[in-house]
């Protein structure tokens, strides 16, 4: 693991403060001298974590010529991730998993050529270590022992590079969800390094920032001629920047590779049955509600939420979730969806006005107001789903990650057991039963985090981005399972749900009311 340091003065690293982060991928990139691109290989490659039975990628092989764009393609669960991880030699030696075959950045081992491939994660708050821009983009050549007056030429040229126009001294925690994908890539281009590498950096930003970080992506690889490879399921976006495309079957194998067009064109029905999103294919949706929404079950009024005391995000605004009835909350990236999200589910107290569940919701929990329940009235009555599956994983393995809140409500062993097993083979997690959640691709972590939530049965739920990183099929299920809460499959009758989402295709197929949320001192 490379150590968090800065140079000092005489250009020796010394230790700094700041989160500790394994594997930190900011700093697996670039050298001191100029940028070239890098070739990039797998032969025959394969990784089991150390944690699981069943290898996460296997049979593995390609070549990345210098220079080459690539768009990496494949269902939920198909090694991606793990395979970028690789690349850029942060996956770890023998205790964290076992490899065989071998992958190659310019003809050596991935994990001896640290510093010539970058990678950015799709979560901009997980790669965002200091709190002004100029030092976040220094970090990581100042742990290269990059010399100062070098490092900040670098800093301005990536800045530039990536179109983040904003002073050195600003706040990172004052940027947007789009500005902070662009700062960790300039991150990235300020270390230099051979090759780019991106899983789903737009997951989750609205349509104009998907297009500011692909435009970013654009410009800093012209700079550079740095080596190219992204992986995203929504592709349309990326067409225009990529000259090749390689596909993965579940377990690794490439099972097409070639011109953009020629594969998507020539391979689309086929790829889009396994679960690839091809342009122009549209994923099955699931029936529109056969009935009008029922009952109030959470009201708010002269709402106005905020994460800190003083610093309302948005509102004041009202609204209703109705049995029966989607609640679409959308609007542009920073503009509060998450935080409304959090203070209906009863996590976040409100800063002005009320929310209000309906007698039947808040039976046994009184107060009206969610946020003074008990952690155990929440977990029956509204249940949620954040927007990063790794803030909510508490336990060890799948199976037990779906047992926490059946046990939390003290049901007998053969009822937790049975809600487990339905909704391990609902959600397609049986095969991963025992594996750590934090094995899982992105895909599987939110399969997992709507699962652990449904396990406790609640009456209400929030769903903050619930289909990002799935791929068509598993896009599909997901929306599927959300649509039989509206409508009511069993006991509890129909469900309120809120969803905050950025994909209009989800808010299409449920049939949603779509709430925009205006900034706040705007009414909604």
């Amino acid at each position: 693991m490379a150590h968090h340091a800065r140079a000092g003065a005489d250009g020796s690293p010394r230790p700094v403060r700041g989160r500790a982060r394994s594997h930190s991928p900011r700093l697996t990139v670039g050298d001191a001298g100029a940028p070239r691109p890098a070739t990039l290989e797998a032969r025959g490659w394969g990784w089991r974590y150390a944690t699981r039975r069943a290898w996460a990628a296997r049979e593995t092989a390609f070549r990345i010529d210098a220079g080459e764009r690539v768009l990496l393609l494949g269902a939920s669960g198909s090694g991606k991730s793990t395979l970028l991880q690789g690349l850029a030699g942060v996956l770890g030696g023998a205790d964290e998993g076992e490899q065989e075959g071998a992958l190659l950045v310019d003809g050596q081992p991935a994990a001896e050529a640290r510093g010539r491939a970058g990678l950015v994660l799709q979560d901009p708050d997980s790669q965002t270590i200091l709190a002004r821009v100029g030092d976040d983009v220094a970090f990581g050549c100042e742990n290269l022992g990059v010399r100062r007056d070098e490092i900040w030429r670098r800093v301005r040229a990536a800045l530039d590079a990536v179109g983040l126009d904003v002073p050195l001294d600003r706040s990172t925690a004052a940027l947007s969800g789009g500005q902070k994908q662009r700062l960790a890539l300039a991150g990235i281009v300020a270390m230099q390094p051979g090759a780019v590498l991106l899983d789903e950096p737009t997951a989750n930003l609205d349509p104009a920032g998907v297009v500011d970080v692909r435009d970013a992506v654009a410009r800093a690889l012209d700079a550079t001629g740095a080596t190219l490879v992204v992986i995203e399921h929504r592709i349309e976006a990326w067409l225009p920047v990529v000259d090749r495309v390689i596909v993965l079957a579940p377990g690794g194998e490439v099972i097409a590779d070639g011109d953009p067009r020629t594969v998507l064109i020539e391979r689309g029905e086929e790829l889009a049955a396994a679960g690839v999103w091809v342009p122009g294919i549209r994923p099955s949706f699931p029936p529109r509600p056969a009935t009008a929404p029922g009952d109030v079950l959470l009201s708010a009024a002269d709402l106005v939420v905020g994460r800190a005391v003083g610093s309302p995000a948005a509102g004041p605004l009202d609204l209703d979730v109705r049995a029966g009835e989607v609640l679409g909350v959308v609007g542009p990236n920073g503009v509060g969806k998450s935080t409304l999200g959090l203070t209906l589910a009863g996590l976040l107290r409100a800063q002005g006005g009320a929310v209000r569940a309906a007698d039947g919701l808040a039976a046994g929990a009184a107060p009206a107001d969610p946020a003074a329940w008990t952690s155990t009235a929440l977990l029956t009555r509204i249940g949620t789903v954040l927007q990063e599956p790794e803030h909510q994983i508490l336990r060890a393995s799948v199976r037990d990650e779906l047992e926490v809140g059946p046990r939390a409500l003290g049901l007998e062993e053969t009822e937790i057991t049975a809600r487990v097993d339905e909704l391990l083979e609902r959600l397609r997690l049986a095969p991963l039963a025992g594996a750590n959640p934090y094995t899982l691709s992105g895909g599987e972590k939110r399969r997992l985090t709507v699962a652990a939530m449904l396990a406790a049965r609640p009456r209400v739920v929030v769903l903050d981005e619930p289909t990002f990183g799935q791929d068509a099929r598993t896009w599909s299920e997901l929306v599927a399972i959300i649509a039989s809460l509206r409508d009511g499959v069993d006991d509890r009758g129909p469900l309120g749900v809120v969803t905050i989402t950025h994909d209009d295709a989800v808010l299409d197929a449920l049939a949603a009311r779509r709430f925009a949320l205006a900034p706040a001192g705007v009414r909604a």
